[in-house]
């Protein structure tokens, strides 16, 4: 992984060998105080560390401190516009703030902001959007949004923050355009040793947008460039949170709970393969450890394909095999099939084997 410098948000590191950190937006805003904070603790439950609230005027601004004693994980103050806003979620108690330095007004507005961050160590993520670069950016770089108009537009918010001896940075370079943002972050990883949170922005609804981020944000993970991740779906923020965890499974850099293996059909396949797949990874949500359990569609075939999977199940013509890294288990009727294997696993997840 890249070498960051480290922030932490309201007890949450980021950057510095810290683990990555998902993030999520609730729907709703800070006065409707109990809703959002519902929402909030199920994003934590499901997996997420830190939630961005959106501060769009004072009253807002005025009910992040009722919201805090609510809630069980940091929160973001997202602002744009009005430094009073930020000034008024800092003295609520906010645990970081999402601004752009550029669009809160003159300089002095930026400093007053930045003083009272400090004296509160309140952390300050610098968001670029594709979609909103100043227009002298636009025009450098031939009228339209590009990598390198998001990277110089990110170093001019940082240098700001920089020359009032301000470093508690995270920066964020996004673009619903995966090659842009994946170059725009690359660029930057190049530049600054300040944390990155990596996102496409508006990705999309729930399969496209899983899909454009999993491309974007994992190809950067892959290169070891990245510290914070959110994925920003069209759908319950839920789905964000579990999309989020996926990518992040995937490319081995956190684990939560069993992951599934599963074939695709084929020729030789004499079970319902799909529905079992899918009554597989339901039930398998109940449990902690980090295992991997493969559903496939051959007896065969299916426990020497799945051998690196520490539970399996192999369907065939009425009978199937349970096995464990690759050796059965034990051969039981089709319809016995899924729940020994939640018994085997129970017995690992209590220690028994």
């Amino acid at each position: 992984m890249r070498k960051t410098r480290q922030v932490d948000v309201g007890g949450v590191k980021i950057g510095g060998g810290a683990p990555v950190a998902i993030q999520s937006m609730s729907t709703f805003s800070p006065v409707d105080t109990a809703y959002a904070a519902a929402q909030i603790n199920a994003l934590g439950k499901a997996g997420a560390d830190i939630v961005r609230v959106a501060v769009p005027d004072r009253r807002a601004a005025e009910a992040l401190k009722d919201l805090k004693a609510l809630v069980s994980i940091p929160l973001v103050a997202d602002i744009h516009f009005d430094y009073h806003l930020a000034l008024t979620a800092i003295d609520s108690g906010i645990d970081a703030l999402r601004i752009n330095p550029g669009n809160i007004g003159r300089r002095e507005n930026v400093v007053k902001v930045v003083e009272k961050a400090a004296e509160r160590s309140v952390p300050i993520r610098i968001g670029i959007n594709a979609g909103s670069l100043p227009a002298d950016l636009l025009d450098k770089y031939g009228g339209h949004p590009t990598a390198e108009g998001m990277v110089e537009g990110a170093l001019r918010h940082v240098q700001i923050l920089e020359e009032e001896g301000f470093h508690d940075i995270v920066i964020s370079v996004k673009s619903t355009d995966v090659p842009m943002m994946v170059k725009a972050n690359r660029m930057l990883s190049q530049k600054v040793d300040y944390p990155l949170h990596l996102g496409v922005t508006e990705a999309g609804t729930l399969y496209r947008g899983t899909i454009k981020s999993a491309i974007g944000i994992g190809a950067l993970l892959l290169d070891g460039i990245g510290d914070t991740i959110r994925v920003s779906l069209t759908d319950d923020p839920l789905k964000e949170v579990t999309a989020a965890k996926e990518i992040l499974s995937s490319t081995g850099m956190r684990s939560y709970g069993p992951t599934l293996i599963s074939c695709p059909t084929c020729g030789r396949t004499q079970v319902n393969l799909i529905e079992m797949a899918r009554e597989v990874e339901e039930k398998i949500q109940k449990f902690s450890k980090p295992i991997k359990v493969a559903v496939m569609g051959c007896a065969v075939n299916g426990p020497g394909e799945a051998r690196e999977a520490d539970f399996g199940i192999a369907g065939g013509k009425g009978l199937g095999h349970v096995f464990r890294k690759g050796k059965i288990i034990c051969t039981v009727p089709e319809n016995e099939l899924i729940d020994r294997l939640m018994q085997e696993i129970e017995k690992y997840e209590k220690g028994e084997i």
